[in-house]
C-alpha cells in the first residue's frame, strides 16, 4: 500500500503560488493572440483587403496542394496602372482603382481567401 504525504500550505502561500503561475501565462497568451492578429493583418493589404504577396503565395500553395490539377489560382496584373497612379489624379486615383478592382474581384471570386 502506497502512502501519500500531504503538506498543509496556508491559503496565502497557495494564492501567491497560483498568481505567480497565472500572471505570466496570461501575459504570454495575450501576447501570442496579439502577434497572431498582427501576422494575419500583415498578410492582407490594408487598402484592398486582398492577400498580399506572402499571403497569396501561402494560400495558392495550400489550394494547389489540396486540389492538385483541379485548382484554379488567379494572379491579376492591372495593365497601365503606373500611368493611372502617376497621372493627374495621383496616388488617390490609383487607390480608388485598386479598391474598385478588389471589390470586383471579391464579388467575382467570393470573399473566402
Amino acid at each position: 500500500m502506497a502512502s501519500t504525504a500531504r503538506v498543509q500550505v496556508p491559503i496565502g502561500q497557495r494564492a501567491l503560488f497560483l498568481t505567480t503561475l497565472a500572471v505570466p501565462l496570461t501575459g504570454w497568451t495575450v501576447h501570442a493572440l496579439a502577434l497572431h492578429r498582427k501576422l494575419a493583418a500583415a498578410r492582407r493589404d490594408p487598402l484592398t483587403g486582398l492577400l498580399g504577396r506572402d499571403g497569396y503565395t501561402a494560400r495558392a500553395r495550400q489550394i494547389t496542394d489540396r486540389y492538385g490539377d483541379s485548382a484554379l489560382v488567379v494572379l491579376v496584373d492591372l495593365d497601365h496602372f503606373k500611368q493611372i497612379n502617376d497621372g493627374p489624379g495621383g496616388h488617390a486615383a490609383g487607390d480608388r482603382v485598386l479598391a474598385a478592382t478588389a471589390t470586383r474581384l471579391t464579388a467575382w471570386a467570393g470573399s473566402r481567401g
